[in-house]
């Protein structure tokens, strides 16, 4: 049996920076990814928006992550190459009643040490973005876009230049710990059993499954896996704005908001429609209550102008109507098994949080 001083399971956005984070500290690390490429699930089918931490409760992990993952990541890009451009996000309250709202948000934002925001008023924001309607809208100047598949392969091959290795088409069947550390059993082209002192569950959709296939695990440890698919569609015709532009968060996500990509074209979404499986098709049908939705702040969009593009899920752990908890980083003390570190409901702020969850991850801070 081949031993590891380190495995990491799963090679999306986080896995990768985690796996890179090891490597650059000395570590033996092997990523082992179900898939037959890098990054298919959450980190290659989202928004790819570099979050300034706006949004979240002061002092979760979510909120020091997402702040600290920001910077992190603007300076990773910039060293990397990695595409990326810091457009600039509008949120938008598209009547009087959102007002306060807005300014709830703004005062939760610098809670969590976001102080760049800009309050405007509907004048100011129509002379930045002239064809948004609003009564008010914050300026966030350090939200912006990256290329999510960029930053994946920078990450690996950084991992990689350090001596780390990613096995693809490797999905673990069930692990165990012994008096020698942990053995897992992985399936694939080539099956194998590994040893490694320890182990990093970053499966996302697929956390929960690898979790349970641990024996000795306590099973009412493992929080419950909610399927919240996010549908989105491209504009047809040029983007209407040069900034992201997002309503007054809603019930289960953050509304259907304006998305650019690095080609500058426009994007809707996501929704949220709670599935039972693992479903990406894109129902045409759905985009019907897109256009209500846009056109609160953007009258304009024209009819029949939305495609579908392409849909994502998050991994909840949490279901419809109920409050949205924190990133979940659970170690021994929690589930019994030693040297095993679980990452569950590792969805939105996910991609800007990758490289500082990583770090405090990787050196067994509490995050």
């Amino acid at each position: 049996m081949e031993r590891v001083e380190c495995v990491v399971i799963g090679a999306g956005v986080v896995g990768l920076a985690l796996a890179r984070q090891l490597a650059l500290a000395g570590r033996e690390v092997v990523v082992l990814e179900a898939e037959e490429r890098i990054g298919t699930g959450i980190s290659s089918r989202n928004s790819e928006v570099i979050h300034a931490g706006i949004y979240y409760p002061a002092g979760s992990l979510k909120a020091r992550l997402c702040v600290a993952g920001n910077r992190a990541l603007y300076a990773y890009c910039a060293a990397k190459g990695v595409a990326h451009r810091r457009c600039g996000k509008l949120i938008v309250a598209t009547d009087e009643n959102q007002v306060q709202a807005l300014r709830e948000l703004r005062t939760r934002a610098e809670a969590n040490g976001v102080l760049d925001l800009q309050w405007l008023d509907a004048q100011a924001a129509v002379a930045l973005e002239p064809q948004l309607r609003c009564a008010a809208a914050l300026l966030s100047p350090s939200t912006g876009i990256v290329d999510s598949h960029g930053l994946m392969r920078a990450l690996r091959h950084e991992a990689e230049d350090h001596g780390a290795t990613v096995v693809l088409k490797s999905p673990v069947l069930g692990g165990c710990a012994t008096s020698a550390g942990l053995e897992i059993e992985v399936g694939g082209d080539e099956p194998m059993a590994l040893q490694a002192d320890r182990i990093f569950n970053c499966a996302g959709l697929g956390a929960q499954t690898v979790a349970r296939s641990f024996a000795g695990i306590r099973r009412q440890a493992i929080p419950p896996l909610h399927l919240a698919k996010g549908n989105y569609y491209g504009l047809s015709g040029p983007a209407p704005c040069s900034r992201l532009v997002y309503p007054v968060p809603a019930q289960g996500g953050l509304g259907v908001h304006l998305t650019l990509d690095l080609g500058a074209q426009a994007r809707f979404g996501p929704d949220v429609e709670w599935v039972d499986r693992e479903d990406y098709d894109v129902d045409p049908r759905r985009a019907d209550a897109f256009y209500d939705e846009v056109r609160k702040y953007w009258p304009s969009l024209p009819d029949d102008s939305l495609q579908p593009a392409y849909a994502g899920i998050r991994p909840k752990i949490h279901g419809p109507g109920e409050a949205a908890p924190d990133f979940l980083v659970q170690r021994e003390d929690a589930h019994g098994v030693p040297g095993l570190v679980n990452l569950f409901g590792i969805e939105s702020p996910g991609l800007t949080a990758a490289l500082a969850l990583a770090a405090q991850v990787a050196d067994g801070g509490r995050a």
